[in-house]
């Protein structure tokens, strides 16, 4: 063959050889595929509020019930899916003893906890206030309430810690297991 930048032939294989998949790269990839999916949702969050709230506070309503369906049917099966494809990892890996494996379960678990008991419910009252909040404005003046404020602030802030929870396990297991 015939190396194109170079001007000069080299010996290349005949072929490729095949990629040999194992149950451990499947889950590995179900794993890493997962975590993009459950928890990639975070980082969309503040731009998508923030620029309905600028641009049509009536979409509020339909978004929270957005958030919360998401968080109910994608975001807490997948946590359920990452802490289970994980720890096949950990044991096939033999890495039960190592920090990011336990830090990892620790903030899978701390997120579906927060999902459970602060942002679903949180996202569903937001979502009753802004609809009664906007039945009350005139066309003229969309207002929304300083509960609903308050309610926003703490998906917000909850929703940011999250975020970089999420951040900072990358960054260990990054760190712990290099490619």
């Amino acid at each position: 063959m015939l190396d194109f930048a170079l001007g000069e032939p080299y010996d290349a294989p005949a072929m490729l050889p095949a990629a040999t998949a194992t149950p451990f790269h499947i889950v590995l990839a179900i794993h890493v595929a997962t975590i993009i999916m459950t928890f990639g949702v975070i980082f969309a969050r503040p731009l998508v509020f923030a620029l309905a709230g600028r641009h049509d506070p009536r979409s509020l309503p339909v978004l929270h019930r957005i958030e919360y369906t998401i968080d109910r049917y994608v975001m807490v099966p997948g946590v359920l899916v990452v802490i289970l494809s994980g720890s096949y990892l950990a044991d096939r890996g033999g890495h039960w003893s190592d920090f990011y494996v336990w830090w990892g379960i620790a903030v899978v678990a701390l997120i579906g906890a927060a999902l459970a008991t602060i942002m679903i419910p949180t996202a569903k009252r937001a979502e009753a206030v802004a609809d009664r909040d906007l039945r009350g404005a005139s066309a003229s003046a969309i207002g929304l309430s300083s509960e609903y404020q308050t309610l926003t602030r703490r998906l917000a802030v909850v929703s940011s810690v999250l975020g970089v929870l999420v951040l900072v396990t990358m960054l260990f297991m990054g760190l712990e297991r290099p490619l």
